[in-house]
């Protein structure tokens, strides 16, 4: 029986377990606790990733500076293990992060946060250190001083790229990002803005496309020159107060030709009235050395208009008066004598009449005269107005060469910037099209994940309580094998050959059962003493 226990090893393991089972308990406990607080007490990080496809590699025809607007036309190659590390290294580059880095800094992002402390110790010794100690110690020993430097970016950069990780997938045209980080937010925020920094840089080295600051330099330039040419325009239209020369040109061309019409309408009126009114005034003049008794004017005053007659109502009725009383004078003059009171009355009614006749011609002559007064006074301003017109004509004529010339250069600067801006807007849509890149595309933007990838509790909590309970079995192997106690009478037999004539207490009392609740720190700290 006594052999059989000493070849049982399930049994030497069982008395072993059982005799450092209080110190097994407690090792076990420690480790469990301390396994427990692990997942409290370590920081979280969580897993981002992206994924890049490389579709072919671009093999330009033509140099960038000897681009011209045509489109031309590029060679596509299937992409081998070489270029997928390039395109890997174009990933993890430090050039590349820290240019991510700068542009979230300046949004805000990843600010440094110093403590109290440091920020007195940066203040109160380190600026003043190095402003009156280390720069006038590196003056006076030749070497020029150097700006303070601010390293968070680069400390930034550095603890970026370990944590940053881009490895190509074999057999595959695809690049996996990796990134860890401590915040989900900001983590996303950086492998979207690497990826599209990397989608704009991998253009600028692959393609052989004029880049988008030479279309806005050449925008700029021909937007300032338009810009110049029209206010020279708009100068030299104020400077002849027109706003469309051509236009001008034929109102006064027409405004010309009617004022020559009327012109030579009123020269013909006239001379015609001239050549009347010389008339009139010859024949009032021999009407006034005429003969009392002799009555005789060549003109009645008489005008035809539209087929209708007008004629002088006052010279009519003088006129017929006149004659009525000439012609009584001559009945009168056979019955009475040339001197007798009746004749002379008549006579002088005659000589009245006849006198108010001629008044009255010599009005109507005098208002020929002032009409042809009017006249002269209406050709000589429509002949001057016509000068003006003719002035100003040429005035627009010599302002239009130069607008001539300025329309031309600005169409001209019309087509080229609308060349530059049809090509330039090709670009973008090719662009934006192919994602940036003819050959490389995204494949999977980063989301924001809802879990912590590290620590995992349901990982942790089994291997830990798994590791904490064989770490403790061991310890109480390493005591039982360093403890050279006797524990039960077979070891003296065993070890001295000596017979165990008698056991003190060689039964145990039976162990009560914990009164405390199970699960509960008392009934823990029960069981850890039992």
């Amino acid at each position: 029986m006594d052999a059989l226990k000493r070849e049982n090893y399930l049994y030497t393991f069982f008395s072993t377990l059982f005799a450092n089972r209080r110190l097994i308990k407690r090792v076990f406990l420690v480790f469990a606790v301390l396994t427990l607080l692990l997942p409290l007490l370590l920081s979280r990080s969580y897993d981002i990733s992206a994924e890049v496809m490389v579709q072919s590699k671009k093999v330009a025809q033509t140099e960038p500076s000897s681009a011209s607007l045509q489109q031309e036309t590029d060679k596509f190659l299937p992409p081998t293990l070489a270029d997928m590390e390039t395109e890997s290294s174009i990933l993890r580059s430090p050039e590349l992060v820290r240019a991510t880095l700068d542009s979230l800094l300046k949004e805000g992002h990843f600010a440094e946060e110093d403590g109290p402390l440091k920020q007195v110790l940066r203040e109160y010794l380190v600026a003043p250190l190095r402003e009156h100690v280390l720069d006038p110690l590196r003056a006076a020993l030749g070497f020029a001083s150097e700006p303070p430097r601010d390293n968070h970016l680069d400390t930034l950069t550095l603890a970026t790229l370990e944590d940053l990780e881009v490895v190509p997938l074999p057999g595959s045209n695809v690049i996996a990002v990796h990134y860890r980080a401590g915040e989900p937010v900001l983590g996303t925020l950086f492998v979207n803005r690497l990826l599209d920094t990397y989608l704009t840089r991998r253009h600028a080295l692959h393609s052989n496309d004029l880049p988008e600051a030479f279309y806005e330099q050449k925008k700029a330039q021909y937007q300032d020159q338009l810009n110049g040419l029209e206010a020279q325009r708009l100068a030299l239209l104020e400077r002849i107060r027109a706003a469309n020369p051509e236009e001008e040109i034929t109102f006064r061309l027409n405004a010309i030709n009617q004022e020559e019409q009327a012109l030579n309408q009123y020269r013909d009126r006239l001379l015609e009235n001239q050549r009347w009114v010389d008339y009139l005034q010859s024949s009032l003049a021999v009407a006034r050395k005429a003969r009392l008794t002799e009555y005789g004017f060549p003109y009645t005053f008489a005008s035809t208009l539209d087929n209708a007659a007008f004629e002088d109502r006052e010279i009519r009725q003088l006129g017929d008066r006149l004659i009525e009383q000439i012609g009584q004078y001559g009945a009168e003059t056979d019955v009475y004598n040339p001197n007798s009171e009746p004749m002379k009355n008549l006579y002088a009614q005659i000589s009245r009449t006849r006198q108010q006749f001629l008044q009255v011609i010599g009005n109507r002559i005098s208002e020929r005269n002032k009409e042809l007064e009017i006249i002269s006074g209406v050709i000589a301003q429509k002949t001057s107005r016509i000068e003006t017109y003719q002035a100003r004509i040429r005035e627009l004529q010599d302002a239009q060469s130069g607008l001539r010339q300025l329309n031309t250069e600005i169409e001209a600067l019309h087509q080229a910037f609308f060349t530059y801006t049809q090509r330039y807007e090709e670009s973008r849509s090719r662009a934006l099209l192919d994602g940036g890149l003819s050959n490389a595309k995204v494949l999977s933007r980063p989301f924001e994940p809802s879990e912590a990838s590290f620590p995992q509790p349901m990982r942790i909590i089994p291997l830990g309580l798994l590791t904490a309970l064989l770490l403790a079995i061991a310890v109480g192997y390493i005591r039982e094998f360093f403890d050279h106690r006797f524990k039960h009478p077979e070891q003296l037999l065993t070890q001295l050959g000596l017979p165990v004539l008698m056991t003190i207490n060689a039964e145990q009392p039976a162990a009560l059962p914990n009164p405390h609740k199970p699960g509960s720190l008392p009934w823990i700290r029960h069981w850890a003493s039992d």
